[in-house]
């Protein structure tokens, strides 16, 4: 990549780096930086969508254009900074003597006190983030004044942790630089990416455009590509896929920040913090996730976000900036996974009600803290019509800017097929088509089955078996279609680490245990906020119950959960803190402790096991990212795949073929072929599908091209080869010439 390319890819995260500065909030929040950072990401990620939108309408999808746009977002950015220092400064140089002589007149002090001097400083600021120690403010402002800040707050850590929580706080710092190593030294391989994911960028880089193409793979234009944005913009940075991994990466990031601060929203201090971004951290789906191009770990990051958006609601009326935050991560999510709204819905309720709770609530008349019902002398007056007027238009401004971010998407969908949920094929192939009780809970156990699967043969056997003999029993056949994704057949092995099967059973069942006991006794967990936390707690019940009432149950359906497991695993947290707070009677043993030590460490195991040997990234052993080739690399799940694409690609570049057809069903692999067929300079070929699935845009001709490459079957790509072309077929690949002239 050249020095232009760093420094273009270097602009998005310079432009995340002020925005936390910007939109870290004035008002007393829990966690403020990391919320800061939810709303500098959700900025961003609202950013690149639209550029994305916005060029491609204009089939200005082009280097040159999207440079622009992100220049003069980070020129835009940087002034906004610049002028919230100017007006902060004013503030501060107007209203902060004046209150301050104030206060100290009316305590009878002097008001003569040396410059600067502003009283006793706590030692330590409340635990919302990193205990972190104060910071003088001349010191507020610059990469210094950062660093100063870090530095602070490292130090502050290491005087105030204990021996267990510098043990939760290395391992995740270890993992997450792990998976950043593996991210940049492996190439991309994940299966879905080579069929659609990474094919539609390619499509978008070549056309300029997001107008939808003849293909024979669906997903390519029908699923959500709100993570293929992402991706876009990293395409076109840099000219290849070098960096296309830490789009997940970073999603892995924010997930830990948004879980540990539902956390500490939920009540939950450093240890329960902690204890959240190590089950999250070491769960092996998003170990293994964090190093991909897969788009479950960025789904689970917007629905982190929308959740602790909406819980900041439970306190706190909205106000503007809060509203649109929280409709740019609905949007973003619904973008990016549909099936992330499952959570966020219920989320996005609980707001709602949070929000008309707190209008009926007595406000200030005179100025005074409107979150603080039991200062003394202030005036308070009801105005429950003008609250619940507020809560209603912020309800629809979250729905209107998420259809801001996600309606042109749609849009391009419901012209196409008619549908804004796409073609029948989609609509029916992952929705449950039965609803009824029984289906519905025979789905759910299947899902539980598979997401709580261990190695454990006996045991997986047995409850397979149970579930599908009582299955039969209330009049449900346990691989009914209506119910099934596909052709697929319960029970299959879900614990082994692979990117896209892989069971959590650890990080679920603690979970589901704090869960449970989050509803039955809050108190005793939070003992700061009951009701919050209970109120979470059945909120994350109902996302469970509607995933499993809407989803049909399939092979790889634990990476479809991921969202609802990162935002569970608070409830984990807190539970094993509580668990850790208590103390036991003179004479007993901390039994229930010990065992829970006991599964932390397991699945820290689990966690250093699916970086170190999960598939298809890892460190050691055959395949590792260290001893294989790059090519290889990329063909892990089908090493016999790798020399056949070679050789089909070498041959038609030796013909000098330049319009290229591509015959192949909805599930190969097209990937290879544009990285393998680009010209010289790294302009992307012209590749031409010869089927086409969407109604109103044909195939092209088979006479028409210069070349096909195939994939499939042979007797697939012979229907489609011209009379007197020569095919040549090696298993699962090959290609097809004109006669010679």
């Amino acid at each position: 990549m050249s020095a232009a390319g760093w420094m273009l890819v270097a602009a998005p995260v310079a432009a995340l780096v002020v925005l936390t500065r910007v939109l870290r909030p004035r008002r007393d929040r829990i966690a403020p930086l990391r919320l800061a950072v939810v709303r500098a990401a959700l900025t961003t990620g609202v950013f690149a969508v639209l550029a994305v939108e916005v060029l491609g309408a204009a089939r200005a999808l082009t280097l040159p254009a999207l440079a622009a746009a992100w220049l003069l977002f980070l020129v835009a950015v940087a002034a906004g900074a610049r002028l919230g220092r100017g007006r902060a400064a004013v503030h501060r140089s107007a209203a902060v003597p004046t209150a301050r002589r104030e206060a100290l007149v009316g305590a009878g002090a002097s008001t003569t006190d040396p410059p600067g001097h502003t009283g006793p400083v706590p030692a330590s600021l409340p635990d919302s983030d990193a205990a972190g120690a104060a910071v003088p403010a001349s010191a507020r402002g610059g990469v210094a004044s950062a660093l100063a800040g870090w530095t602070a707050r490292l130090a502050d850590f290491r005087r105030t942790a204990g021996r267990g929580e510098r043990l939760l706080a290395g391992t995740v710092l270890g993992v997450v630089l792990v998976e950043l190593l593996v991210a940049l030294l492996a190439e991309p391989n994940n299966f879905d990416s080579q069929t659609y994911h990474l094919p539609k960028v390619e499509h978008w880089v070549a056309q300029h455009s997001l107008e939808f193409w003849p293909t024979a793979i669906h997903r390519q234009v029908t699923i959500p590509p709100g993570a293929e944005y992402l991706l876009l913009h990293l395409r076109l940075f840099t000219g290849g896929d070098a960096l296309h991994n830490l789009v997940q990466w970073a999603a892995g990031i924010g997930c830990l920040l948004a879980a540990t601060r539902i956390t500490a929203q939920l009540g939950g201090g450093r240890r329960a913090q902690l204890l959240t971004a190590f089950l999250v951290a070491t769960t092996p789906m998003v170990a293994l996730q964090a190093t991909s191009t897969q788009t479950d770990l960025v789904a689970a990051a917007w629905a982190g976000c929308a959740a602790t958006l909406a819980l900041d609601g439970l306190r706190h009326r909205a106000g503007l900036g809060a509203v649109l935050a929280l409709g740019a991560a609905t949007g973003l999510t619904a973008l990016t996974k549909t099936s992330g709204l499952i959570a966020v819905g219920p989320m996005l309720v609980l707001w709602g009600v949070a929000q008309l709770r707190l209008a009926f609530r007595p406000v200030p008349t005179d100025g005074g803290p409107a979150d603080d019902d039991h200062v003394p002398g202030v005036r308070r007056s009801p105005r429950p019509a003008g609250g619940v007027l507020r809560t209603v238009a912020g309800s629809l401004l979250v729905l209107l800017v998420a259809a801001l971010v996600v309606g042109p998407f749609l849009a391009r969908v419901t012209a196409e097929f008619g549908h804004p949920l796409g073609p029948p094929r989609l609509r029916e192939s992952i929705p449950m088509e039965r609803h009824d009780p029984l289906s519905i809970l025979v789905n759910a156990l299947r899902i539980g089955h598979t997401a709580f699967d261990t190695p454990l043969a006996p045991l997986r056997a047995g409850t397979a078996e149970a579930i599908m003999d009582g299955s039969r029993a209330v009049g449900v056949d346990p691989q009914d279609r209506a119910i099934t994704f596909g052709r697929e057949v319960f029970p299959v092995p879900a614990w082994y680490p692979d990117e896209d099967r892989v069971a959590f059973p650890l990080a679920g069942s603690l979970a589901l245990l704090g869960a449970v006991f989050a509803l039955a006794r809050p108190a005793r967990i939070s003992p700061g906020g009951p009701g919050p936390l209970r109120a979470y707690a059945v909120t994350m019940v109902v996302a469970v119950g509607l995933h499993t009432a809407m989803i049909k149950w399939q092979p790889w359906g634990n990476r479809l959960l991921l969202y609802a497991l990162v935002l569970a695993v608070p409830l984990a947290g807190l539970w094993l803190d509580a668990l850790f707070r208590r103390r036991p009677a003179p004479g007993r043993r901390p039994v229930a402790a010990g065992l829970a030590v006991a599964v932390l460490a397991t699945a820290a195991l689990s966690g250093v096991l699916a970086l170190s040997y999960g598939f298809p990234r890892r460190l050691v052993g055959a395949g590792s990212v260290f001893t294989t080739a790059e090519w290889d690399t990329r063909f892990l799940r089908r090493p016999q795949w790798a020399e056949e694409f070679r050789w089909a690609a070498e041959a038609v570049r030796a013909s000098d073929a330049r319009r290229i057809g591509l015959a192949q069903q909805n599930d190969n692999w097209e990937y290879p072929w544009w990285l393998l067929l680009r010209d010289a300079d790294g302009r992307s070929p012209e590749l031409v599908a010869l089927q086409s699935v969407l109604p109103d845009r044909p195939p092209a001709a088979p006479a028409s091209v210069d070349a096909i490459v195939c994939t499939g079957p042979r007797a697939a790509c012979l229907k489609l080869v011209p009379t007197g072309w020569r095919l040549e077929y090696r298993g699962y690949v090959g290609y097809a010439l004109p006669p010679a002239s």
